[in-house]
């Protein structure tokens, strides 16, 4: 799949850079980015995005200081300069892309704010698909934080294809500090969205039995609301402890099929039926495990599943018992899936579950927005109030 990124506000631009560092090490470059920001220095700070793609907007209002928390500044220099970030979009070229990715950070000022804006523009003009990659923000990062990313993803959700989301929270380590966790968390994000994104490209490795290419994603996310991820990874098995096992492993079996007077099983069918079991295993681990999202997977209306590997490890029989299992497991009929292989020592498994019904998350987010929206109306009206029995004298 070719994906053309906007990293929009800091977040958003860290983890696009570092998609583009994670592309540069593969034989096939299919990313490619840009980076939206309103402070300067966070621009200067990417490694990976060249000078050119990098894009400082809102330099008349905020002097390349950036909006801090204010998401209505950010929306507002993003709509005020949305024609400079489609140039710079459109100087890269978008002729063989797959899909936009809008990567933000949802409890700050410039990516929650001006994300929403950038989206409508980009189904406005063109016709591939726009997805979102949202970051929210954990609790203790402070209530605006959390009221802000409420109200961007509100809109946001309307605007995009389908909204990926990734919660802070669920994956903060017990007492580690949300600043110490941050690289941490992006290089999560961009494993599994990196595995996901670049299904269907042609590698040195070949295509697969079952392929999952640009349409089985991008069907799979056409119903819209919000999706999340699941990612479990195993370490492949030696040839030679293959073999080990396939002997010593199936040995017992062996000996009883012989006494029985029939056919002894091969090494070959022991290991098939070793790739099968391990990959349904690793499937199950990545949908039951911990989510991009936490969420309740059986709300899910779509899935996809796809199995990364070295290509003598995909096994079509396991892919498609997964994929009957996931089935099983969701409110809706539609689950695609298959392959991607690639040269590696791992097998990787990712199951997208998309347009989730039921996600607690989100919930608790609306929860806290509106109480923030209720607190600072009081507050208005106490100041008024105030304001009125400090004045009331002078007129008497």
């Amino acid at each position: 799949m070719r994906v053309f990124f906007i990293g929009f506000g800091q977040a958003g631009g860290k983890i696009a850079d570092m998609f583009i560092e994670q592309d540069k090490k593969m034989a096939a470059q299919c990313f490619r980015a840009i980076s939206v920001n309103t402070a300067r220095t966070d621009l200067m700070g990417l490694k990976n995005i060249g000078l050119r793609d990098r894009i400082l907007i809102g330099q008349t209002m905020v002097k390349g200081h950036g909006v801090g928390t204010d998401n209505v500044t950010g929306a507002k220099v993003t709509s005020d300069e949305i024609d400079s970030i489609i140039n710079a979009i459109d100087s890269r070229g978008t002729h063989d892309i797959d899909a936009f990715v809008i990567i933000a950070g949802l409890g700050g000022g410039t990516g929650s704010g001006g994300s929403p804006v950038l989206a409508r523009a980009l189904k406005r003009i063109y016709r591939e698909p726009v997805y979102a990659l949202g970051i929210l923000p954990a609790p203790e990062e402070g209530r605006l934080y959390s009221y802000n990313a409420a109200r961007s993803l509100s809109t946001l959700v309307n605007e995009v294809d389908s909204t990926f989301l990734f919660d802070n929270s669920a994956w903060k380590n017990e007492g580690e500090s949300i600043k110490s966790a941050y690289q941490r968390l992006n290089d999560e994000i961009v494993r599994r969205f990196g595995v996901l994104f670049r299904a269907g490209e042609v590698t040195k490795m070949g295509v697969g039995e079952m392929v999952v290419d640009s349409s089985e994603i991008i069907n799979t996310l056409r119903g819209g609301g919000i999706t999340s991820v699941g990612y479990a990874i195993t370490e492949v098995v030696s040839r030679r402890t293959k073999q080990q096992k396939g002997i010593f492993g199936g040995l017992k079996d062996t000996i009883s099929r012989t006494a029985s007077g029939k056919k002894e099983p091969t090494e070959e069918v022991l290991l098939g039926e070793d790739k099968s079991a391990k990959i349904i295993a690793l499937v199950r681990r990545a949908m039951l495990g911990r989510l991009t999202l936490p969420c309740d997977y059986s709300s899910a209306e779509r899935a996809l599943v796809l199995i990364a590997g070295p290509p003598e490890e995909m096994d079509r029989k396991g892919v498609e018992k997964s994929k009957s299992w996931v089935e099983e497991n969701i409110a809706g009929i539609e689950v695609r899936g298959g392959d991607y292989p690639v040269d590696s020592n791992y097998i990787a498994a990712v199951v997208v579950l998309a347009t989730v019904g039921n996600a607690p998350r989100i919930r608790e987010l609306l929860e806290i927005a509106k109480e923030t929206k209720e607190d600072a109306v009081k507050a208005k009206e106490k100041r008024v109030s105030l304001f009125d029995e400090d004045i009331e004298p002078l007129f008497e």
